[in-house]
């Protein structure tokens, strides 16, 4: 059975876009940028929402041929279209870089996927996530707080009928005040 992690960078405040979906607050230092990287190295499976896959597809995929493109960006984008995807969207549109399109239920698909064999998968977008939680699916929650409150936006959490007991197993500090913790769901 494969693992669920929820991990995006957030703010203080709890929210992973400002209003506007301005991202402009979360910008990594070199060090959290290639821990980024390698998390996006050794994921089996990505599970992502229509607004996160087309905010990723609209630069990943030729990140490494742009000019000025560093090492770092390279490897990142070269990482990113070969870790497997799956997108899930209502609303069709295509999809490439070893990616698959999933217009059905969410909840069933990604039950499905968590029973399947192979590496962690990692789930981001909001609403998707949101889905997931509200199932009881997630297993792990990781949270890369920047130091910085936005006032709104859009929220990593969601409001859930009942409570979710978590407990700490990872802490890491990152320049510039950024402090990653992992959570795992307690059952």
């Amino acid at each position: 059975m494969r693992n669920l992690t929820f991990g995006m960078n957030v703010s203080v405040d709890g929210y992973i876009a400002a209003p506007g979906d301005d991202l402009g607050w979360s910008v990594p230092s070199d060090e959290l940028f290639q821990w980024w990287s390698d998390r996006v190295g050794a994921t089996g499976l990505a599970l992502y929402g229509r607004k996160l896959w087309e905010t990723m597809s609209s630069h990943w995929p030729t990140a490494d041929q742009q000019p000025g493109a560093t090492p770092a960006d390279i490897q990142f984008a070269r990482r990113w279209r070969d870790m497997p995807k799956v997108v899930f969207s209502s609303t069709p549109s295509t999809v490439d870089w070893n990616t698959r399109l999933v217009t059905g239920d969410a909840v069933t698909e990604i039950t499905r996927l968590k029973a399947d064999d192979g590496g962690f998968m990692d789930i981001g977008g909001a609403t998707l996530a949101a889905a997931a939680m509200r199932a009881g699916l997630i297993d792990e929650y990781m949270m890369v707080r920047h130091p910085v409150l936005v006032g709104g936006g859009t929220p990593f959490f969601t409001a859930l009928d009942n409570w979710v007991n978590l407990n700490l197993v990872e802490t890491r500090k990152f320049p510039d005040g950024v402090v990653m913790t992992r959570y795992q769901t307690r059952r």
